[in-house]
């Protein structure tokens, strides 16, 4: 086999890209992580609710479930162990008809088919006490449910990745790669293009994974197409009354527009879903009255607020509009000829919850040989 210059390289410094390159280098293997912005978490992983998923809403045996279930067991024990602001705030599923019980009561029963703790069905009274401005008519407690600061966990994640010896560089997009005598040969830059050899080939592009993996020579049929949501974010007027993050029933694409606080307890409102053709990460203020809407059923206050847009964050999925969600897809050698290629795609969420334990699941499809 031809030497090289790394043993591992990843694309893309997003969460996934980060976890994954940190975990191989602190098992000791040379790593380069390659970013096409300057800095890391640019794309989707700096644009979301930043919320940590208890794991509910996933099929029972899908990688969505053991990642989101494991990750968030991971990741409360990594935020704990290096100081890095969280907090286990829970949240609250609302029902807001009668109509919905149903539902809910189906969601707690998958919940803990996933192995989620601490799922519990609250009347509207229950509900009062705990969030006296909510209206509902019951909802589901889920304790496990959290907020992170993810840009302080990816520098974190960075941190780890530089003093276990790997390398990281900006300003460095990937242009192509071929696998020969069990080496990758990757080009890189714009202008002024560089190669470099790397015996695996991790592509963590996120919105742009297709895109990255048509340019992998001879693997084109192994690409999926990725289809875009893209779901805007708007903030309030005034301090926020809840304690708990609030979600309506899921919606086809996503969880409903739902209240995420920060650390500060600031709230805001999203994503909603708005299917697009191309990548576009302009907000706009022409979703309020819908958003208004939504709120409203299970806190009819907001309408005496002022809504203001804030950001729009895009999920890549592998399902189109008015197709049943499809779970996150790794493909690795074997889908690759025995090539050392590992591509993930629809990375959406619940992948920053996720992030560790995908990183573990990836490692272990590295080999030294």
């Amino acid at each position: 086999m031809t030497s090289s210059d790394f043993d591992a390289t990843v694309i893309g410094a997003g969460v996934i890209g980060l976890s994954i390159a940190r975990e191989l280098a602190q098992k000791g293997l040379s790593v380069l992580l390659i970013e096409k912005t300057d800095g890391i978490g640019r794309g989707i992983s700096s644009r979301n609710s930043e919320v940590i998923h208890a794991g509910i809403y996933y099929e029972r045996d899908s990688l969505k479930t053991r990642f989101c279930t494991r990750g968030r067991d991971l990741l409360y024990a990594y935020l704990k162990e290096r100081g890095i602001p969280h907090k286990k705030c829970g949240k609250l599923i609302v029902a807001a008809s009668e109509s919905q019980l149903a539902g809910l009561k189906a969601l707690r029963t998958a919940g803990i088919g996933n192995g989620v703790p601490g799922l519990e069905i609250l009347s509207r009274d229950e509900v009062a006490d705990l969030e006296p401005d909510l209206t509902c008519v019951a909802a589901m407690l889920s304790p496990e449910t959290g907020i992170i600061d993810s840009h302080a966990y990816m520098l974190a994640l960075q941190g780890d990745l530089e003093n276990a010896g790997g390398v990281i560089t900006f300003f460095t997009p990937f242009v192509s790669a071929h696998f020969k005598e069990g080496v990758f040969h990757i080009v890189t830059g714009e202008a002024e293009l560089t190669e470099i050899t790397s015996r695996w080939l991790i592509n963590a592009g996120g919105l742009w994974a297709s895109e990255i993996a048509r340019a992998i020579e001879n693997f084109s049929h192994t690409v999926p197409p990725l289809y875009y949501a893209k779901g805007s974010y708007f903030t309030y007027t005034g301090s926020t009354p809840f304690s708990r993050l609030i979600y309506p029933m899921p919606e086809p694409g996503g969880l409903g527009v739902h209240l995420t606080l920060d650390l500060q307890n600031r709230g805001r409102f999203g994503p909603d879903v708005q299917w697009i053709d191309a990548i576009d990460f302009t907000a706009s203020a022409d979703r309020r009255d819908a958003f208004v809407d939504a709120i409203s059923t299970y806190w009819p206050e907001i309408r005496n607020r002022t809504l203001s847009v804030d950001f729009c964050g895009i999920r890549p999925k592998l399902s189109r509009k008015n197709e049943p969600t499809r779970d996150f897809l790794i493909n690795g050698p074997e889908a690759h000829n025995g090539a050392h290629l590992i591509q993930l795609f629809g990375i959406e969420s619940p992948g920053l919850t996720s992030s560790l334990a995908i990183a573990e699941y990836v490692s272990g499809l590295v080999t030294r040989d």
